[in-house]
């Protein structure tokens, strides 16, 4: 029997969606007030779903208290209140989308979890914009 176990985290976090082998226009075209120059925010939500068979012993597909100190130390830590184009290395070449921005968290947090379990990223932009990446 496997069970989902899911941990809400959020990091407030700037950046500018563009392609810059592209025009100006061209960036302004396909990714509209998201590739303004100035940069501009978003609220984000995470939610890491790990799932696995529960543990005889512990009753735990894994222990809250260590999946949450990993979501502050790899995530939070790394992306609240940043400039994600210019102070998050894996974004230096490469566009902060949501989608990327959740394979990356899911790179992050990959190796520290056990690789019996199942690894889900689900990373909200806005309230009504989200991705969900499990590797695949």
């Amino acid at each position: 029997m496997k069970v989902t176990v899911n941990r809400k985290a959020h990091f407030n976090a700037a950046h500018r969606l563009y392609n810059a082998e592209w025009t100006d226009a061209r960036n302004a075209t396909v990714f509209g007030k998201c590739a303004n120059p100035n940069y501009h925010g978003h609220n984000y939500e995470l939610i890491v779903s790990v799932k696995g068979e529960i543990h005889p012993e512990t009753g735990f597909v894994m222990d809250m208290k260590v999946l949450k100190k990993l979501i502050e130390k790899e995530i939070e830590e790394k992306f609240d209140h940043k400039n994600l184009n210019e102070e998050v290395e894996e974004f230096k070449d490469l566009n902060p989308t949501a989608e990327n921005i959740s394979v990356v968290i899911w790179n992050k947090l990959r190796s520290k979890i056990a690789d019996n379990l199942e690894l889900s990223i689900t990373l909200y932009e806005t309230p009504r914009n989200f991705v969900t990446y499990t590797g695949e």
